[in-house]
């Protein structure tokens, strides 16, 4: 059987940021590939780029030097307003506190994406109706955030990132604010977008659970990618 092709194809990488006179190295020569439906981890300790890297795969942010390749786009050649209009076609966000609209429900939180298509108003209900069916949240599309547990509102983004079948699914510390049963629901939920329905997910995490449920693990230490070291089962308490 062929192999998939990558999706992401990252070359000699290169990104530091200005501090008063100073120019301080934040990523070094970084080489990556990711499949198609890959579920991709990136750990490291604080400070070490796994945030900018996850920018800049998401077009959020611009290298200094290198190469991003997602699709069959270079999103590094990409002006600033060709990136946000890349980004709205090809990219889902999953953030650690959620992000969604407290004035809305659940249903039009996951509409909010698609006000920017052309898409008719029939044709945006029935692509939240399926997202939110996607996570088991059919029976809560008119319910606002305070109404939903921390775990239902992480699925409600997810079903916001999920509906414009975006190429690319980013997200950041994903269950650093859910309990450990919620979590684990978020991190199921993820596994099954890459495994039945082929979508590409790059997490940034600190929790070993987390990347353990990951496909692929990387590690990032003072703006070097190496592979991740072992990451062992953690003792019952």
């Amino acid at each position: 059987m062929p192999s998939k092709r990558p999706v992401i194809e990252i070359t000699d990488l290169v990104k530091s940021y200005r501090r008063g006179g100073q120019s301080i190295p934040v990523l070094e020569n970084i080489c990556l590939k990711i499949e198609e439906g890959e579920f991709l981890a990136l750990m490291g300790p604080s400070g070490s780029g796994k945030s900018t890297l996850l920018n800049l795969i998401a077009g959020l942010d611009q290298a200094d030097s290198g190469s991003i390749r997602v699709g069959d786009r270079e999103i590094t050649v990409l002006s600033e307003s060709e990136l946000a209009r890349w980004r709205a076609g090809h990219v889902g966000f999953i953030f650690q506190f959620y992000n969604l609209i407290p004035v809305l429900t659940a249903f039009e939180n996951v509409e909010l994406p698609l006000m920017l298509t052309r898409l008719s108003k029939k044709a945006r209900k029935s692509h939240v109706a399926t997202a939110l069916s996607l996570v088991s949240l059919s029976d809560r599309m008119d319910h606002y955030p305070r109404q939903l547990s921390g775990g239902q509102q992480q699925r409600v983004a997810i079903a916001r990132a999920v509906v414009t079948d975006p190429t690319l699914l980013v997200a950041d510390e994903p269950t650093g604010d859910l309990d450990r049963h919620s979590a684990d629901e978020v991190l199921q939920l993820m596994d099954q977008l890459c495994t039945e329905l082929g979508k590409t997910i790059v997490m940034v995490t600190h929790d070993p659970r987390a990347a353990r449920k990951s496909h692929t693990l990387k590690y990032l230490e003072k703006g070097v990618l190496t592979d991740a070291p072992q990451i062992a089962a953690p003792e019952c308490l």
